[in-house]
């Protein structure tokens, strides 16, 4: 059993004891303090929070306690329902509401759930409010009102649509492009809330036929929702048998998207970004952001229109933050996370399919000729695990004296940049481990860049 508690919200796997998992009495801990965190932030009355949920099976569970606590807080609660992480996102803002939960674990298996924190902006929270929040959970520092003072609760469940319409409705989605495209689209929404949005928002755009796996909302997934090329055999197999012109694959919570060539083959989590990127860098120029253990071909895309790129440490609310701050028209993360801040500031996968939908119908390219547009990287992710005595400080100096004069960031553990890509080493704040990370031209480069790294950690 695991508990999990973050600036971010608080995930685990569910049943067991209090505080070694996520019990039913942790769920209304957590709701609490983050319910009383609103109170203390807004000072107001008449606050509204949003709820959504994808389809596990505890989510049904887990979204009654947070309802019943919010409520017993005197907050009222709008339940969007089963709803994708953006699609929350979206309605905190489009309701003016005070802030939002989301109810998923995101890519982490069927027996995990957590809940997603967001401030009056649809966003996440800060490190520093997540940190009150934790704060107050510890103190247990909430004060619940008598029943006359209950908040109200309203279910709304037209978000889905309004999503798919703001969508709609963006410049750079070209729907006759892609209606004229006749292409076909083959779907993997390993069973939860993507099973409900992904075939309205495809018709919508005008795809042809839309080829449907694991597109039943029962929480039952047919693998492992994280969506690497591991996990995507299946997929890879539809795609070839169904004659599609490509493939999306989506994790739980929809905020995660990958793409699958016609020929069966991976775009690259890491590519779904910078392809994105490049369609949105041709028709309106400006900066990037991706975080640190993203590809370089983002920078190199960027670059190669005369733009800046910049970077952030790992972690959506940073990538945010760094966005703002540099005013980029698009940014976001290596494992698929597009965010686009015409539409909103949070991953979507959704405004991601419909922005590569664009690009690709547009190209009048395959899906695999497309792909091979982009500079090629490869990135090795590699792990060591540290004993109780390691010094992590110690392991880092001694990898910064043996790439001297080379690009360094300590945002987020040390990040060295080189001519061919970069290499990076984080200390896991769960886990009694350093990850390494490095990205070069070949597989070949990248390992042994990385096991240099590990040969030097080892030693110090």
């Amino acid at each position: 059993m695991a508990l999990i508690k973050s600036i971010s919200g608080i995930r685990g796997t569910i049943g067991g004891k209090p505080g070694e998992s996520l019990s039913p009495v942790d769920i209304v801990k957590f709701a609490a303090s983050y319910g009383t965190w609103i109170q203390l932030r807004h000072k107001k009355s008449g606050l509204k929070v949003i709820v959504g949920r994808d389809a596990r099976k505890s989510g049904g569970m887990v979204n009654i306690l947070v309802i019943t606590t919010l409520r017993s807080l005197g907050i009222s609660v709008v339940d969007l329902g089963m709803a994708t992480t953006p699609t929350v996102e979206l309605a905190v803002t489009g309701t003016h509401a005070d802030g939002g939960i989301i109810i998923t674990a995101s890519h982490n298996p069927a027996e995990w759930n957590a809940l997603k924190l967001l401030n009056e902006n649809g966003e996440f929270l800060s490190a520093l409010d997540g940190m009150e929040v934790l704060e107050i959970a510890a103190k247990e520092d909430f004060n619940f009102i008598s029943n006359d003072f209950t908040g109200s609760i309203e279910l709304d469940e037209t978000w889905a649509k309004k999503h798919i319409d703001l969508i709609l409705a963006l410049n750079l989605v070209d729907i006759s492009a892609i209606k004229g495209a006749g292409l076909t689209v083959a779907i993997d929404c390993v069973n939860s809330v993507g099973g409900i949005i992904l075939p309205q928002l495809l018709k919508s755009l005008g795809v042809k036929k839309v080829l449907e796996l694991n597109t039943i909302p029962d929480g039952n997934f047919a693998h492992n929702p994280e969506p690497i090329p591991e996990n995507l055999k299946s997929i890879s197999e539809f795609v070839v048998k169904g004659k599609a012109d490509l493939g999306f694959v989506v994790d739980p919570d929809v905020d995660r998207l990958a793409i699958v060539c016609e020929d069966g083959t991976m775009f690259g989590e890491e590519y779904t970004l910078v392809s994105v990127s490049d369609y949105v860098l041709k028709n309106t120029p400006g900066n990037t952001v991706s975080n640190l253990s993203s590809t370089k071909a983002l920078s190199d895309i960027t670059l190669g229109y005369g733009c800046k790129h910049f970077s952030a440490s790992v972690g959506e609310v940073n990538v945010v933050e760094e966005m703002k701050k540099s005013d980029a028209i698009i940014g976001g993360e290596g494992n698929g996370g597009v965010i686009y801040p015409e539409l909103h500031y949070g991953r979507d996968a959704l405004v991601g399919m419909a922005l590569f939908l664009s690009h690709l119908a547009k190209s009048k390219m395959k899906c695999s000729a497309l792909r091979k547009l982009y500079p090629h990287y490869v990135i090795a992710k590699k792990k060591l695990a540290l004993d109780s005595a390691a010094d992590f400080k110690k392991i880092t100096d001694a990898v910064k004296d043996h790439f001297k004069g080379q690009l360094t960031d300590e945002r987020d553990g040390l990040w060295i940049g080189y001519t061919n890509g970069w290499v990076q080493i984080r200390k896991s704040n769960t886990e009694p481990i350093m990850r390494i990370y490095a990205e070069g031209r070949t597989e070949q480069e990248a390992d042994e860049l990385a096991n240099t790294v590990i040969g030097i950690a080892k030693r110090s």
